[in-house]
Formats: C-alpha cells, structure tokens, sequence
C-alpha cells in the first residue's frame, strides 16, 4: 500500500500520511504531486497517453508524474515518477525550471499542490521504455503540437503548466 505525507497550506509536513488515493483530506490539508516536463535541446518534449483504464481523464496526454510517496522529497519523486513511466533517468540532471502551484477542492478531500519541474535531456524516442500500467502511447511533440492538443482538451494540467513549457 502506498502512503502519501499530509501537508498544511504552507507546504510544510504535518507528520500524517494517507493511504494513496484515498480522499479523506480536511480543508486546509494537502498531498504533494509532481510532474517532469522533458525537453530535448532541440525544443521537442515528450509527452504521453494515459492508459483507457484510468478513472480520470483516459486517453488524454500528459507529462509524466504522479504522487510523492510519503518520506520523499519532491525532487525524489519527479526522479522515481519520470523514470517509472518513461524509462528515461533524470536524477543526475539539474532541473531548468521549478514551478508550484495548488488546487482546493473544498468539502472533498483532495487539495494538492503540484511541483512542475523542467528537464532539457538529450535522449532519442528508442530509449523510452513506457509504463505499460499507465501510459498507452508516446511521442515527441513541438510547444505548437502541444498547445494544439490542449485546445481540443486533451492535454492535462496545460493551463496550470503552460509556463514551464514556455520557459
């Protein structure tokens, strides 16, 4: 089972965890999520497909990311996320680009804040090894490419990151 850490609305730990997923969160409490924006020096990024199978948003293109476990950092976190879905290993690799911002969703039990990290990483399209469970597809898109995808909606998070992509 995985746990995530509780924090308040400063971003600062309040020693609780939850069970991943599991909304029972008060009003002021929140979970950390990340996401790893990749870009090659050409100026493409990958992005991929979520699986069908998922509960929110099936089939839409993303970057990757996901929770931060509980006991781990942020940077942690991007680096295990990245690498889980991408196959891609960013750990050595100073981010460009941090961005954070949160999301309140009164009375349910999910305020979240997302760190948003930006990576430029030399690395060809064969070295990707996606995450079967969670992504169907992937490819190399331009900042157009992407903004296209986000104006049909079927791009996550694009409003709340557009500025790292445009970084």
């Amino acid at each position: 089972m995985e746990y995530w850490d509780i924090y308040d609305r400063n971003k600062k730990p309040t020693g609780r965890t939850m069970k991943k997923n599991d909304w029972n969160m008060k009003d002021g409490e929140y979970h950390l999520t990340v996401l790893g924006v990749l870009r090659r020096p050409d100026g493409k990024f990958l992005i991929t497909q979520r699986v069908m199978t998922k509960s929110w948003a099936p089939g839409c293109w993303e970057v990757s990311g996901g929770g931060a476990q509980a006991g781990e950092t942020s940077r942690e976190a991007v680096n295990r996320e990245v690498f889980e879905e991408s196959g891609i290993d960013i750990s050595n690799i100073k981010e460009d680009f941090l961005y954070t911002y949160s999301r309140e969703n009164p009375g349910e039990g999910d305020n979240y804040f997302v760190d948003a990290y930006l990576f430029t990483v030399d690395f060809d399209l064969e070295n990707v090894r996606i995450q079967e469970e969670e992504v169907m597809d992937y490819k190399l898109a331009t900042l157009d490419e992407i903004k296209a995808i986000a104006a049909e909606g079927k791009f996550m998070h694009y409003d709340s990151i557009k500025c790292v992509f445009e970084k």
